[in-house]
């Protein structure tokens, strides 16, 4: 998955233990944002020395709790109580000016130069990051298969705002309750009663990252329980602030170096197909810590001797702005230069970036923050944030209803009613399809439209039967006639449940009983593949689930089909024949009497999102089409398991012809049908049209 990383969200350049009388700058603190910035978008921009540069998410999370904490914990011991108004004043005044002019320059840029084909995902980003809810959403559409190829949201990187301000609804609150119960006792009384439920939460939180980051990556890495122990890692550190600041400067030097070397190795060592956050995030959060708190000793050769250099100070400033405008700027910069997002160009965005925040925070940030307006007035200040959260949720509602027109041409004949009527169905769609060039222009009846297709998919995907790489779940999932006594089992990956559409319409014409049974990424073959970079065995476990079930059912049919994408594991092992033999494997498990088996080879590739493509080239749709045998996969896989299938006399069904012209071009629109939903799947639409076809090659039962 594409790591993404926390806005810093609070410049407190004054911090202390709340028990000392006198504040000195943490210029530690500021240069450390420095680092975790640079990371951030030197990963971001593809530097491959610091692949795992999104630790800065780590960095950023500990800083923070600690500098709210000890920010709450001064104001406590000041005043003797913490005023709720005050903090979400304080916060709304120097996080929401920047963000709201982000969100709606995003948004513009958005709707200028991205792809209409998903611009109403991106305005529902906009209105969550609005609303502090991305991280949830992005969690979710993280886990829909069909979404895995999608581009990175040039909202993402709200997500981690989200994740902050969800955690700091909850822990004001505990420190004012701890204020009345133990406002008697003094501060350490306080501090110490504080940590007991702090340690238990973050613990908590981080048996549910390890837990949970190999089940499922995207509620781990999005999910708000999983990292609130990194926020809580930095309140621990304000709480004892005290304690740390009597460390031995020698020691405490040693620390602070120790820990940003933790911090820079997680950086180098990391990269994308790290699972995280999981235990791995204890190496930049432990790291992190331990520069905070060895810093609070302010030893003589500690970190600041580098960190407190003016580079890092003034970077370290800008970190919040630069942020928030060097995301954006890589998703939608080079489709606004027309260029691809190659290192030099997307560094050069982030110079941009960076130039932005300085605009932002000079121009925007510190006139409104530090406005007299807004002194000593919580109300006024919450108010402004209200105002500008409303305005930027009104910005992304009304760009959803006004989202970037595609040029369509003018209509053409229904493909589906003229096959419908043709005597020799098969031949009127070869008649179709032609040489296999696409029309000029988009049909205006085109179906699916381009700006629907990403949402309008077979309902297997939205009621569970089609599992996910992480479940080994066996959910009921019939359809077409419940009573029948003719079973039929549709059984394989994404490519064979793209065939469902096709095999629920013949279920119902036929009487059929039709199981669906499909997992992402899980091949027919008995294989075991790569899954980030381990052996999925999910779906060794589900694939062994399904053969039983199988045999216990004695199905009529079963209709199997898988991609030809994937890599064994161990990779050494991967070759054609392999793939051949694990479906034969497979065939001689499922084997029993009164049970038909059919094979329906994997359909002809798109160049690319198809979608995608056309919307970017929807007046020269030769662009988008592909063309044999590029169009298939593997080549050499799909003969091996022909072969081992026709060994076995089973059938075997390849719809080639039924997406490839006479010269071998595969048009990616036929007649005022949309083939391909995305890089490889089949439009709810054409798998429909295609059921007669595939009754005719099917078995009779």
């Amino acid at each position: 998955m594409t790591h993404a990383t926390p806005v810093p969200l609070e410049r407190i350049e004054h911090t202390a233990p709340a028990s000392t009388s006198h504040t000195r700058k943490r210029t530690d603190i500021e240069g450390l944002r420095a680092i975790a910035v640079s990371l951030v978008v030197l990963s971001h921009s593809g530097v491959s020395l610091f692949a795992g540069g999104y630790i800065g998410v780590d960095v950023f999370f500990v800083i923070s709790g600690f500098l709210i904490t000890s920010l709450l914990l001064r104001e406590l011991d000041t005043t003797g109580r913490i005023s709720i108004r005050r903090f979400y004043a304080r916060r709304a005044l120097r996080l929401l000016p920047a963000s709201t002019i982000v969100v709606v320059f995003t948004v513009i840029g958005a709707w200028l130069w991205l792809t209409p084909v998903r611009f109403a995902e991106y305005t529902k980003d906009a209105l969550a990051s609005t609303l502090y809810a991305i991280n949830f959403r992005l969690a979710i559409t993280g886990t829909d298969y069909l979404q895995e190829g999608a581009p990175p949201s040039p909202f993402q990187h709200f997500w981690s705002l989200a994740v902050e301000e969800q955690f700091y609804l909850v822990w004001p609150l505990l420190l004012i309750v701890s204020a009345w119960l133990l406002g008697r006792g003094g501060r350490s009384s306080r501090t110490r009663y504080l940590a007991v439920p702090l340690i238990a939460l973050s613990a908590t939180s981080l048996v549910l990252s390890i837990v949970e980051t190999p089940r499922s990556a995207p509620w781990s890495y999005f999910g708000s329980h999983t990292r609130v122990w990194e926020l809580g890692a930095g309140a621990l550190v304000a709480l004892a602030a005290a304690r740390l600041a009597r460390t031995p400067g020698r020691i405490a030097a040693v620390i602070t170096w120790a820990g940003l070397a933790a911090i820079l190795a997680g950086a180098v060592i990391y990269d994308n197909d790290t699972p995280f956050p999981g235990y791995h995030a204890l190496l930049p959060v432990v790291g992190t810590a331990m520069v905070i708190a060895g810093g609070t000793a302010s030893a003589r050769g500690d970190t600041r001797l580098l960190l407190g250099l003016a580079p890092f100070q003034r970077i370290g400033g800008l970190s919040y702005g630069w942020y928030l405008w060097h995301w954006p700027l890589l998703v939608i910069g080079p489709a606004a230069l027309g260029l691809h997002g190659t290192l030099k160009v997307n560094l050069a965005l982030s110079a941009i970036g960076l130039v932005l925040a300085a605009v932002t925070l000079y121009l925007v940030e510190n006139p409104v923050r530090f406005h007299r307006a807004f002194k000593n007035r919580p109300g006024r200040a919450i108010s402004l944030g209200v105002t500008l959260s409303a305005g930027a949720a009104v910005i992304a509602l009304v760009a959803a209803t006004v989202p970037p027109s595609i040029p369509y041409g003018p209509p053409v004949a229904d493909l589906p009613a003229g096959m419908a009527s043709a005597q020799d169905a098969e031949a009127f769609l070869k008649s179709a399809i032609g040489g296999g060039v696409p029309p000029e222009r988009l049909p205006g009846n085109l179906s699916p439209s381009l700006t629907t297709v990403k949402d309008d998919k077979a309902i297997v995907y939205d009621d569970g039967c089609h599992v996910g790489y992480d479940d080994v779940s066996m959910p009921e999932c019939a359809f077409g006639d419940l009573t029948s006594s003719k079973v039929v089992v549709l059984f394989g990956d994404s490519h064979a449940a793209s065939w469902f559409p096709a095999m629920e319409t013949l279920a119902k014409e036929n009487h059929w009983k039709l199981y669906s049974w499909t997992k992402a990424s899980c091949k027919v073959s008995s294989i075991t593949l790569v899954r980030t970079g381990k052996a999925y065995e999910t779906c060794d476990t589900w694939r062994t689930q399904t053969i039983a079930r199988i045999k216990r059912l004695h199905p009529a049919l079963v209709v199997m089909s898988s991609s030809e994408d994937g890599t064994i594991f161990p990779k050494q092992t991967d070759n054609a024949a392999a793939w051949g033999a694990g479906f034969a494997a497979t065939l001689k498990q499922i084997n029993a009497r009164g049970t038909k088996m059919t094979l329906i080879q994997d359909i002809p590739w798109p160049s690319s999102d198809a979608p995608e493509c056309l919307a970017q080239n929807p007046r020269v749709l030769t662009l988008c089409t592909n063309k044999l045998p590029k169009a298939l996969h593997s080549p050499a896989r799909r003969a091996a398991i022909a072969a081992a299938a026709k060994k076995a006399k089973i059938k075997v069904i390849d719809p080639t012809s039924w997406f490839c012209g006479t010269v071998g071009t595969c048009p990616p629109v036929i007649g005022n049908l949309l083939v391909y939903r995305d890089e490889g799947h089949m439009t709810k639409q054409y798998s429909q049209l295609l059921a007669p076809l595939l009754m005719s090659r099917l078995p009779k039962i």
